[in-house]
């Protein structure tokens, strides 16, 4: 297994991306080996509860869903993601690194190289929305505040990073 290390990124509420004020965003970087393809994010993170995967890449507009998480493993290739929305962080992901992102966290693809294949995936719950924009929209927000935490981490089961992190908040 890779030894992988992550980090937590947190953003403040942005306007139009409301971002979420107790959950942060956590990035494992090199989370699976580079080569491991579809198939092992796939796998690693059906093993783990988080289901309805799918395979594409990401958006090219801010975004984000006010009703659930989501997992993002890239699987091949290289992107430039702006998280948190318009005031957020820009980061490069690359094959192997997976981040996962809470409800109400902005994601927007800047540019990717021409083989970028993502495998996403979500906790059980409902039907994932897209919004693009909450302005003044309290009822994103209250929804955003009562997705439920998932059961388990979507790398590392009910040990994982995400234990620790969200199950620490305020």
């Amino acid at each position: 297994m890779v030894q992988h290390h992550s980090q937590a990124l947190r953003f403040e509420d942005a306007g139009s991306v409301p971002n979420n004020p107790h959950l942060p965003l956590i990035w494992w970087q090199g989370a699976l080996e580079p080569d491991a393809g579809p198939e092992a994010f796939e796998a690693r993170f059906a093993q783990n509860g988080w289901g309805r995967s799918w395979r594409n890449g990401i958006f090219d507009y801010p975004h984000f869903h006010t009703n659930n998480h989501e997992v993002l493993g890239i699987a091949r290739g290289r992107v430039r993601v702006r998280l948190g929305g318009d005031t957020g962080t820009e980061v490069e992901l690359a094959a192997g690194d997976v981040v996962l992102i809470p409800a109400g966290v902005g994601h927007q693809n800047l540019g990717a190289s021409d083989d970028l294949l993502v495998v996403g995936a979500y906790p059980p719950g409902e039907e994932v929305d897209l919004v693009r924009d909450a302005s003044g929209d309290e009822a994103a927000r209250a929804r955003i505040a009562a997705v439920p935490l998932p059961a388990t981490d979507p790398l590392d089961g009910p040990d994982g990073e995400l234990m620790r992190e969200w199950r620490a908040r305020p």
